[in-house]
């Protein structure tokens, strides 16, 4: 399934400046393991050590969070949107 991946300003340098990616993948796990596939070095600065997405980093999917949903096995359809966000904080 043709899904595609919006990919922040800092992570751009693993796509080739790219800021959208088509990607086949049925869920977000396979969406990250498609990424690393096409962008190497894109999979350590999306997960941690044990594979999950790091705190700092939020996942939309048509704009609803995956943490709300099925998280990394959140299934993904035909024409999806995927957001990469970094998280924000301050005051």
């Amino acid at each position: 399934m043709s899904v595609t991946v919006l990919i922040p300003t800092p992570l751009q340098k693993f796509t080739g400046d790219r800021a959208k990616i088509d990607c086949d993948a049925g869920s977000i796990t396979e969406l990250i393991d498609a990424l690393e596939g096409s962008c190497p070095g894109i999979k350590a600065r999306l997960c941690d050590e044990q594979g999950k997405p790091r705190r700092f980093l939020n996942f939309y999917v048509n704009s609803e969070d995956i943490r709300f949903l099925q998280n990394t096995e959140t299934p993904l359809n035909d024409g999806d949107e995927v957001s990469i966000v970094p998280a924000v904080a301050g005051g």
